[in-house]
């Protein structure tokens, strides 16, 4: 009984370890701006110093994550995270040539994740908060931008986020598993930047993805 005993509590030991393990993600976003990121009003002067409307704005854009949650406790895990995206957008004024832009940033980003079923199988619904490190790069041009010959003006900006969601990962704890997200990111840092031209971003993410 004693021999039948010891290969049931290793198995047991091995299956409580494999379920604790951390649960590397990919996924494929879409971001979509909202609020002043996606449309914002403002004025500005021509070459003749006369003032000027200006409507600024981003259209939606694609991007992708990779992520590593860190089970902390049944329902509780952290999941750290590299995710980046890329939209376009413009600027015009009344009589003057339309501005091409294009918004692109990088994020190190560290999120709370509270499961309803399990953090250590990553499996059923889970709500989501935490802070990023945003890298963001303002390009214009009166070109197009993803051209060779494109005259582009760069601007870099270094600014903390925050994001709050909720996902849900489908499937078992065998084979292939899918997850749905929808988050909502903000900057949180340097908020005053120009509105025009370096505008505090908005915008929601839905991505689909693995879990592994």
């Amino acid at each position: 009984m004693k021999s039948l005993l010891t290969p049931i509590a290793i198995l047991i030991a091995t299956g409580t370890l494999s379920a604790q393990q951390p649960r590397v993600g990919i996924a494929l976003n879409i971001t979509a701006p909202v609020g002043t990121f996606q449309s914002t009003t403002g004025q500005d002067v021509d070459n003749q110093g006369h003032p000027i409307s200006v409507k600024s704005g981003y259209d939606m854009g694609i991007g992708g994550q990779v992520t590593l949650s860190i089970p902390l406790d049944p329902k509780v895990a952290i999941r750290l995270g590299l995710s980046g995206h890329s939209m376009n957008g413009s600027n015009t004024s009344p009589g003057l040539s339309k501005i091409n832009l294009r918004h692109s940033m990088f994020s190190l980003g560290a999120d709370l994740q509270l499961f309803t079923d399990s953090a250590y199988r990553h499996r059923g619904t889970y709500f989501l908060a935490g802070l990023s490190a945003d890298f963001e790069r303002f390009d214009r041009s009166f070109d197009d931008i993803g051209s060779l010959w494109a005259d582009v003006n760069t601007e870099r900006k270094s600014r903390l986020g925050g994001t709050i969601g909720i996902g849900h990962t489908f499937g078992f704890d065998a084979g292939t598993r899918f997850t749905l997200e929808a988050a909502y990111h903000s900057t949180l840092s340097d908020r005053d930047s120009d509105p025009l031209y370096t505008p505090r971003n908005q915008f929601v993410r839905v991505g689909f993805g693995w879990v592994f």
